[in-house]
């Protein structure tokens, strides 16, 4: 099979190592010094599992790539509408696009139910027909550390799925190379459950760690800042009951687990920090949207989401000035 990592950045560019490291044909997509850096010495991963050096094909130019088999898309949720209208180059007739976006996904409604804060006047939904598509959870914390340099700090798990919940050889097929490639890639009939599962944590924890420069373990053990967390996840519920999404976890459990992860930055503190765009629509965004059109009171979670949207607003100002 032949992939294609479209967004080679943290996460896409460790799953590319790890897949290029086990011998597979595998193509990764970037820009600028980070591209080059892994063009001219390869990727490099530090991780507690052990460093390694891997050497996949990198570029910055789709057309140069072909059609593959599978294209991970590896870029931040509001990267996408101005990628998806490009990968039309890498698209054969059975080409599968796995999605790997944090948040709620493009492809999670379609037509009239579409989310703006998600899909902007219908880009992606345009680009990616439906049938490509296979949802991905990603269970994975790594930052780029200098160019071509990726740390791995914990997790090695991505869940695969049929966005309608079926079981198919094509999930099957790019979990097995996911697992050779040292990479723990179950396949589940209840993706969209999953994605709330790990959204109830985001949708908190993230832009608070932003606002605050706290850890996950920093966060869930100050009294104040947990039950704030515990607020807006119960107006996340609130949203999923209405959806007829049944959480097979309890806020209790999800905070508890934030909380054993440790002292870690989230991936928004992370693009904080680095000057990068901060994934605010796709993680709070899309769900104020959709708990307006589903009549939910979320006060909590839009006033986080109010003074996130304006930390981000001033620092790009100061950027600007």
């Amino acid at each position: 099979m032949k992939f294609v990592v479209a967004g080679a950045g943290a996460i896409g560019g460790y799953v590319g190592a790890k897949m290029a490291h086990a011998g597979m044909d595998v193509t990764l997509f970037a820009r600028g010094p980070h591209c080059r850096a892994m063009q001219e010495q390869g990727v490099r991963v530090q991780s507690a599992e052990g460093d390694f050096e891997a050497r996949p094909h990198v570029t910055d130019t789709l057309e140069s790539i072909g059609p593959a088999d599978v294209v991970f898309l590896g870029v931040k949720a509001h990267g996408l509408p101005e990628l998806a209208p490009k990968l039309r180059a890498l698209l054969a007739p059975e080409t599968a696009v796995v999605s790997m976006q944090n948040g709620i996904p493009w492809w999670y409604f379609s037509g009239e139910e579409r989310l703006e804060k998600v899909d902007p006047g219908g880009v992606i939904a345009s680009s990616i027909e439906p049938a490509r598509i296979i949802g991905s959870i990603v269970y994975l914390s790594t930052e780029i550390v200098a160019s071509g340099v990726i740390r791995h700090g914990e997790g090695n798990r991505i869940t695969l799925g049929e966005p309608d919940g079926a079981r198919t050889e094509r999930c099957h097929r790019i979990s097995e190379a996911l697992v050779e490639a040292g990479l723990r890639a179950p396949v589940t009939t209840h993706i969209r459950q999953e994605i709330w599962v790990k959204l109830l944590g985001n949708i908190a924890f993230n832009p608070i760690s932003a606002l605050t420069g706290a850890t996950l373990a920093g966060i869930a053990r100050d009294p104040e800042a947990r039950e704030l967390v515990r607020k807006m996840m119960e107006e996340t519920e609130e949203v999923t009951r209405n959806l007829a999404i049944e959480m097979p976890i309890t806020i209790d459990q999800r905070i508890a687990g934030a909380q054993k992860v440790g002292e870690h930055k989230t991936s928004m503190l992370q693009d904080l920090e680095a000057g990068r765009p901060l994934e605010l629509d796709a993680i709070i965004g899309s769900v104020v949207e959709l708990g307006e059109r589903l009549g939910v009171d979320m006060p909590y979670t839009r006033a986080v989401y109010a003074c996130t949207r304006l930390l981000e607003k001033q620092r790009r100002r100061t950027v600007a000035a």
